[in-house]
């Protein structure tokens, strides 16, 4: 029985191949985004929690996005 056929368009090779393509470049980001939000955070840490601010881990997840979207902009205009 000749099964060469099952294996050419199969799911988990597309799954696979996705998964290459794709994941590093998020993965990257957020690495990135992570050193950008550390150096931001050790820079606003005082301002974030001296009062001023309502919520200051709404703050960190606000300062943690805007700094994985800057760094997936700047992976993709690289």
């Amino acid at each position: 029985m000749n099964t060469s056929w099952l294996h050419i368009g199969s799911p988990l090779t597309d799954l696979v191949l996705g998964a290459s393509l794709y994941f590093p470049p998020i993965f990257s980001a957020f690495l990135l985004g992570l050193l950008f939000w550390l150096l931001a955070h050790h820079l606003l840490r005082d301002w974030i929690y001296s009062g001023d601010i309502w919520h200051p881990m709404l703050m960190d997840l606000s300062i943690f996005v805007i700094a994985v979207s800057g760094a997936l902009w700047i992976l993709a205009s690289w």
